[in-house]
């Protein structure tokens, strides 16, 4: 959906809540809510808000991980089968 066509102004939601909420479920998109000619909010659809969560989450263990790579706190592949076996080996005695 192009950005111009997902602009209201509040008066819009305020006038058309139901029918904007609709919107945004039926397109799985998003409005963009105005108050004196700026941008203020954001209307979403659920399952779009919950992908988006999602994405971030996995971002930020991808932004974790490469620090801690880079910081040297990591196990060779190698290391962490063996650290596995290892724990295998202790559970069955």
């Amino acid at each position: 959906m192009r950005l111009s066509k997902s602009v209201r102004p509040i008066s819009y939601l305020k006038q058309n809540t139901a029918e904007a909420i609709r919107e945004v479920h039926l397109n799985h998109s998003s409005l963009i809510i105005t108050q004196n000619g700026e941008a203020k909010a954001v209307l979403l659809d659920i399952a779009e808000y919950e992908q988006d969560q999602e994405s971030l989450a996995m971002l930020k263990m991808i932004a974790q991980s490469k620090a801690s790579y880079v910081a040297g706190n990591f196990k060779t592949a190698k290391k962490a089968f063996a650290d596995i076996r290892k724990n295998i080996k202790g559970a069955r005695v």
